[in-house]
């Protein structure tokens, strides 16, 4: 086995819970912005003294609901501060919060609320408490729904139903009259307790309930923090769902180790908007949201004026030529750095801050391999991009691309106190502070995952590379081989294929047979830009995917990407072959997708079944009849003939002939 381990930090702060971290910031930066949520247009902050009192009315109020000590509580909605507020209300007194993806379906939150035992929720609005009612009867065990907003709320009459403010006024009224319960619950609290459980998004099966410690979230949140020079006067934007691990970590533990101030945006509708006007220091995006970013800049720039276009390319190749040297502080001429000094006050400059990134001192992404094109791009305009590695069983965090060491191929180097090791078969382990406990009623998936001295088995295969850092193919258990003998990592295949603005979703299949195929999605929003300019009509998504002229467009970047693999001698037999684009995109309410927008892999190769027999037949096209859901939410039946196109492969030793 191979290992690699970083340097143990030093010891932490004595504070190991959430409440306790809030007592000490309220005591020490008390006036300083802890939260902020934009509401009718409107910034509204809280500070650190203000947060606390918040807090304190809710624990004492969900004491008056009859909370105890391992009880636990469902929070569903959108990023907002009430939702924080709540959780780390009810961790002070001993509950131990759910978070629920604010998109699941009525029955997707009914497995969690009833896994979890789930006693109480807090529910963001008359949607999701909708959800809840509808569920209810399946979910026994739930005493209590409390719901912030009231709008829509009037006529609901069930005794169970308690408002938010109601609750609150109700808490310290009870504090008032209890004036030692809300310290004495603080001081019971320790940092081996379980702080959440967070629910795995189940590529493979039914989602698991991974149980994190405070000790887990807080070491890990703090080692990071330290490690990345974050400070209480970072600013972060809180958009990604609360029940996602990422989260927790970067709008929840960095903000209370560090101090730093989390603002929530008005609507998911207005993240963008919202990030352009807070201008966030530290910024954390799934490479999707990178590329949709980058996927508008390039459709307005084609919408642009000849000289803006010519000033915006000229920049750019200079950027792509020194951007990313001088970032990391390497050598660059000067005539480089003035023309880039230049291009920083036309082009970079006001691109970044349209974008909302002006401020960014800091930003990661993880989830998915980013396209090293789209990677480079942000680098270059200046912008302090890195890749991390983590999972919800280790807290987040395990590698993390050190500065002026960054590549794009990579995830960088282990953590603080993060260890890491390669197994013979190539799987990467990993033991840190931030280990989960255990998976709720699951036994068996615990020892499955962890050994019994505290390594976790990540189900990613990768190597070490001469410079010590990680580099992470694909899923262990995808990881396949071709008839001929040859390497098949799909998701490597499909993560080159989604560097490509017109390509949203990609599945690739090769393991066992003779060679490598795959479905496409469109990305819908990018190929109809280039449709219209090319002034080719379609009527939906079905007949945009089914036009001979995006097949086109989508073969030249499948032979781009067999270019590339051909050079590598590892993967060159997985090069595509055939390939369909599917007739309508993959959805996480057709079970297809997770809601982290991860493909199931097993229920896609089960339902498309036909589709990919037909990869591997000789067949040119495919009759299918199949369920779509349109735009306004009707139902109906599709009939179409799926095209199945061929790509060009090259020979391995083919490096200078390329595609495109």
């Amino acid at each position: 086995m191979a290992d690699q381990a970083a340097a143990p930090a030093p010891v932490g702060d004595p504070d190991d819970t959430f409440s306790k971290l809030l007592r000490r910031n309220a005591s020490q930066r008390g006036a300083r912005p802890a939260s902020r949520e934009k509401e009718y247009g409107i910034w509204q902050t809280w500070s650190w003294a203000e947060v606390e009192r918040e807090v304190r009315a809710l624990a004492c109020g969900l004491a008056t609901l009859g909370l105890k000590r391992g009880d636990r509580v469902a929070i569903v909605g959108d990023n907002r501060p009430r939702l924080y507020w709540t959780m780390v209300a009810a961790q002070a007194i001993g509950g131990v919060p759910v978070p629920v993806y604010q998109d699941a379906v009525a029955d997707e939150m009914k497995y969690v609320l009833d896994h979890a035992e789930v006693r109480f929720v807090v529910a963001e609005d008359q949607e999701q408490v909708d959800k809840v009612l509808a569920v209810r009867e399946f979910c026994p065990r739930i005493d209590a729904v409390v719901f912030c907003d009231p709008r829509g709320m009037r006529h609901y009459d069930q005794s169970f139903l308690r408002q938010y403010d109601r609750m609150q006024d109700e808490g310290r009224a009870y504090d008032a009259a209890h004036p030692g319960f809300y310290e004495a619950e603080i001081a019971t609290g320790k940092g081996s307790d379980v702080a959440i459980m967070l629910y795995t998004s189940g590529t493979t099966g039914t989602p698991k309930g991974c149980m994190l410690s405070f000790d887990n979230l807080i070491v890990t949140a703090r080692n990071a923090a330290e490690r990345e020079h974050l400070t209480e006067a970072e600013e972060v934007l809180a958009y990604l769902p609360m029940a996602w691990v990422g989260d927790n970590i970067f709008s929840l533990a960095q903000a209370y180790a560090t101090g730093f101030c989390v603002s929530c945006p008005e609507s998911s509708a207005t993240v963008m908007t919202d990030l352009r006007e807070l201008g966030p220091t530290y910024f954390f995006a799934p490479p999707r949201i990178f590329e949709n970013v980058l996927t508008q800049v390039m459709i307005r720039m084609e919408d642009a004026s000849w000289i803006k276009r010519r000033m915006f390319h000229y920049f750019m190749n200079l950027a792509k030529r020194v951007g990313i040297a001088i970032l990391d502080g390497k050598p660059a001429g000067i005539i480089d750095r003035l023309l880039y000094a230049l291009g920083g006050v036309l082009v970079y400059g006001p691109l970044k801050n349209t974008l909302g990134f002006s401020r960014i001192r800091l930003a990661y992404t993880a989830g998915e391999a980013i396209g090293p094109d789209i990677f480079d791009f942000y680098r270059s305009l200046g912008m302090n991009i890195k890749q991390l590695y983590g999972m919800t069983e280790t807290a987040v965090f395990i590698c993390i691309q050190p500065d002026g060491q960054v590549k794009p191929d990579t995830v960088g180097t282990p953590a603080p106190e993060v260890e890491v090791k390669i197994a013979d078969n190539g799987e990467v382990l990993v033991r840190s502070p931030g280990v989960f406990l255990r998976y709720y009623k699951n036994d068996a998936a615990t020892a499955e995952a962890k050994t019994g001295d505290g390594w976790v088995h990540t189900g990613d295969a990768g190597y070490f590379d001469g410079d010590g850092h990680l580099k992470i193919i694909d899923r262990a258990k995808d990881v396949g081989r071709l008839t001929g003998g040859g390497l098949f990592a799909p998701k490597y295949l499909e993560n080159k294929l989604k560097f490509f603005p017109f390509i949203k979703e990609a599945v690739a299949f090769g393991h066992g047979r003779d060679h490598a195929a795959a479905f496409i999605n469109i990305d819908r929003e990018a190929t109809g830009n280039w449709a219209e300019r090319q002034g080719l009509a379609y009527a939906s998504y079905s007949d945009l995917a089914a036009r001979a002229e995006v097949y086109d467009q989508i073969r030249q970047c499948i032979e781009k990407v067999n270019a590339d693999l051909a050079a590598d001698p590892k993967l060159a037999a997985s090069q595509i072959r055939r390939f369909l684009i599917l007739h309508k995109e993959l959805d996480a309410d057709d079970g297809e997708l997770t809601r982290t927008r991860k493909v199931r892999r097993s229920f896609v190769a089960e339902r498309y079944a036909k589709q990919i027999g037909a990869l591997y037949s000789n067949a040119d096209a495919i009759d299918i009849e199949a369920q779509v859901t349109f735009e306004d939410g009707r139902k109906g039946m599709l009939k179409a003939k799926l095209k199945i196109a061929e790509a060009h492969t090259f020979a391995p030793t083919d490096t200078v002939r390329r595609a495109g």
